[in-house]
């Protein structure tokens, strides 16, 4: 009986090994364009910036001699131009808060506990804060439909992007393109001295009125809200923190502090909460390193090392291992390449590249996937998406199922998937923390957090176009009280 077992396994593994030729004679015979295969890798343009190969930054580019960033509202310098989607697609406010970070009691609500000592260490000093500026145009198309392809298609003509038509991810609507915008934006006649006065009439005597500080928080952007701590201090001598965190509890008191984190800072304590202790949280470490730009994640490295005294990648190499370590070491270099030209001919070629690494091989080329999707821009991903989907008749994002599993498949899939339409990933990732028995509290806080200023209305478009409901119907089926009234204000429902 077991040799009969053992036979059957044997030829099984032979009916599948010459499946997997004939599915590469077959695909060979297929390639009708020249140059395939390709005969190496040709460079990818701007990785690393020439001159800067052994160092990135370069020395002295961001002087930050004591503390991060200078106190007295140090300004950080200025984004690149052409990044994706807007290099410093977080606005930074004028100073990170002192080391000494969040008061550390427990969170009644599931709430993760909040590093440091009293408050968020001393507010911003000096009078002038660097504006929120908007984010600005994005552009993920490239080039325009009609320039012809590379490759030998008949008549220079862009075939169907997709099998079928149809792509496996939503894409990003042309509408969508044309810039992104949160749901909070500055108030008009801002007050910072009368707004922290209506905080300190809400927290003051027995109860706490709770509408009131929705009615400021909600409607001030993060810039406006350091603005209201140093004015607070100022006129009581108190911070108003540690005067928040004893009026509230539980998932409220999460959301509120979440948003007087100045938003690096809020990303940087989010991966150390996300490693500190037993276990970690993989896909709170995707969701921040894998879409974020090149300047916010040298932010949140610069931020993680001062305010936690900690190196953001040895933690990384400590808690995570094998394919899945590797892409993330590549993610916090931010060194991506953000050109918003797309070259057709590199996308093909990486597509028949990608092909080679998995589908048309015994196995999968693990490092290959790696170099591409970490270093090609996201417009040129999407390109290399569609090329892949022409070429193979079957969608990148389906071969990456195929040939990978776990974490670093679903680091990969994101890369992916932001290329193909970013504020559809953040409105799926909100579904499925809200999906189901019980609520992903921590997820729901900061997507809805650090989108609010970015693409939130455009988060909240895809979330109704995917899901056939608002955002906001459920938030307020899923979650109750002054938590469901606060970020129902947020996403302005």
């Amino acid at each position: 009986m077991a040799l009969l077992l053992l036979y059957s396994f044997y030829q099984l593994g032979l009916e599948k090994k010459k499946k997997k030729e004939n599915d590469l004679t077959s695909f060979a015979s297929r390639m009708s364009y020249p140059g395939y295969p390709p005969t190496g890798y040709p460079p990818f343009p701007g990785y690393p910036p020439t001159g800067q190969e052994s160092s990135f930054p370069p020395p002295g580019q961001y002087p930050y001699p004591s503390g991060f960033p200078p106190m007295g509202g140090g300004a950080y310098p200025p984004a690149p131009s052409g990044g994706y989607p807007g290099a410093g697609g977080y606005p930074a406010p004028a100073g990170y808060p002192a080391p000494g970070g969040y008061p550390g009691a427990p969170h009644p609500g599931g709430a993760p506990s909040y590093p440091g000592g009293q408050g968020f260490g001393a507010p911003p000093g000096g009078a002038g804060f660097p504006g929120y500026p908007q984010p600005p145009t994005q552009s993920y198309g490239g080039g325009p439909a009609q320039v012809p392809l590379p490759g030998g298609f008949p008549g220079g003509a862009m075939p169907s992007q997709y099998p079928g038509g149809q792509s496996p991810y939503p894409s990003q609507p042309a509408a969508m393109t044309q810039g992104t915008h949160g749901t909070i934006r500055p108030a008009a006649n801002f007050d910072a001295m009368r707004d922290a006065e209506v905080l300190r009439k809400a927290m003051k005597g027995f109860g706490t009125d709770e509408q009131a500080i929705i009615d400021v928080v909600a409607n001030r952007s993060n810039d406006q809200r350091q603005k209201i701590k140093a004015a607070f201090k100022t006129m009581y001598g108190k911070d108003l923190i540690k005067d928040l965190k004893s009026e509230l509890s539980g998932n409220m008191e999460e959301l509120i502090l979440a948003l007087f984190m100045p938003p690096t800072y809020y990303d940087a304590w989010s991966l150390r909460n996300a490693m500190k202790g037993a276990g970690t949280q993989e896909r709170v470490l995707i969701e921040i390193l894998c879409t974020r730009t090149n300047q916010e994640i040298r932010e949140i490295v610069r931020c993680y090392q001062s305010e936690f005294g900690r190196d953001l990648e040895k933690d990384i190499r400590s808690d995570t291992s094998g394919h899945f370590e590797r892409l993330l070491v590549s993610m916090c270099q931010g060194n991506r390449d953000e050109n918003q030209n797309v070259n057709h001919q590199l996308a093909q070629e990486d597509a028949q590249r990608l092909y080679q690494a998995g589908e048309g091989r015994l196995g999968t080329d693990e490092s290959c996937f790696n170099m591409v999707l970490a270093t090609r821009s996201f417009p040129q991903l999407k390109a290399t998406m569609e090329a892949y989907s022409r070429m193979a008749n079957r969608d990148l994002l389906s071969s990456v199922s195929r040939e990978f599993s776990g974490n670093v498949e679903s680091g990969l899939k994101t890369i992916l998937q932001c290329a193909l339409n970013r504020p559809a990933f953040f409105a799926e990732r909100l579904y499925y923390s809200m999906k189901g028995a019980g609520t992903d509290d921590s997820t729901l806080v900061r997507i809805v957090v650090t989108r609010s200023e970015i693409d939130l209305v455009q988060i909240k478009q895809m979330f109704s176009q995917m899901y056939q409901k608002t955002l906001g119907t459920v938030i307020a089926s899923d979650t109750s009280g002054d938590y469901r009234k606060l970020l129902l204000a947020i996403v302005g429902q």
